[in-house]
């Protein structure tokens, strides 16, 4: 009988979850390994998780369940607005939030900005199960370059921005994107009626309030009308939270039966998670999360920055 305090025999990717808790998986090949200008980029054969994507050591999405999160991501928002036709994408290397929102028949252009070059690259190449061939659709508008630059320089509007980028790391390339100023940028570039969603972080409740609750408060105190909701992503160890926004009085989620003919009218199909019933227990969150939610007074700002580790 094998150890049980040992690993078994083989290549392990190991992760911290926390400084405290780790998760490990049994890997196979790395498919690609490059330090960037940016960050440090791996893209493993996990032997549970499939092909995943992993940015300076924390796991982005895995070909096994990043549809939880994708769908997570972007079918709330999309579904609160009644016409959504331009969209913009803030990170989403791997083209799985552009492949999600081309899903609506409603959408006419996509922008997707990513700034690092080589993640785009590697992505087309390695997760073609990630993206569909969402790179190719003539809707699709792919910029390499920063975020809030491109934000804050341009006269377009939009219906919809997503916020898609990793988690607020000291040496990484995000953390700006999680500011108050930033998010002031982008209630200039959103339609009147429009949203802002932002994957917010982990909600489980020994560390809600590392990342989750910090951002949630930081959006509330720019837009009208926001919500939170959160999801269980196996490969991330947790469940995790995403923020929605508005600069009008919009109130979050719709009724389900509503959402769902939403759904058949825009002929979104091949939905693996996301639905009516599924909106509203997104939505429901746990007692713990929302007093922690009501409990939070940090404000992210650009002089007072949020790290996590």
């Amino acid at each position: 009988m094998s150890d049980p305090l040992s690993f078994p025999k083989g290549e392990w990717h190991i992760e911290y979850i926390t400084p405290k808790l780790i998760q490990a998986e049994k890997r196979g090949q790395i498919l690609f390994q490059q330090t960037t200008p940016y960050q440090e980029v791996v893209i493993l054969e996990g032997a549970e998780f499939g092909k995943s994507l992993i940015l300076d050591g924390k796991t982005q999405s895995t070909e096994m369940d990043e549809f939880i999160y994708h769908e997570a991501l972007v079918h709330p928002a999309m579904t609160s607005h009644d016409n959504p036709r331009n969209i913009f994408i803030a990170g989403g290397g791997e083209g799985a939030t552009a492949r999600e929102v081309l899903k609506h028949n409603t959408v006419q252009n996509v922008v997707m900005l990513d700034i690092d070059e080589q993640v785009v690259k590697a992505c087309q190449e390695f997760l073609p199960s990630h993206h569909k061939g969402s790179f190719e659709d003539p809707r699709m508008n792919l910029i390499i370059g920063d975020a809030a630059h491109f934000l804050e320089q341009t006269k377009e509007s939009f219906d919809i921005i997503i916020i898609d980028v990793p988690d607020p790391i000291e040496d990484g390339p995000a953390h700006k994107i999680f500011t108050r100023e930033f998010y002031q940028i982008v209630k200039k570039r959103l339609n009147s009626n429009g949203f802002i969603v932002v994957q917010s972080g982990p909600t489980a409740h020994s560390f809600a309030t590392d990342c989750f609750t910090v951002v949630a408060n930081t959006i509330s105190k720019e837009f009208i009308s926001t919500a939170n909701y959160h999801v269980f992503v196996p490969a991330f160890g947790s469940t995790w939270g995403f923020t929605i926004g508005s600069p009008s009085g919009n109130k979050f989620p719709m009724n389900f039966k509503e959402l769902d003919q939403i759904l058949l009218k825009r002929e979104v199909r091949d939905l693996l998670m996301f639905d009516g019933k599924t909106s509203d227990g997104l939505f429901a969150l746990p007692k713990y999360l929302k007093q922690e939610l009501q409990k939070e007074t940090r404000i992210i700002t650009e002089n007072n920055p949020l790290y996590v580790v």
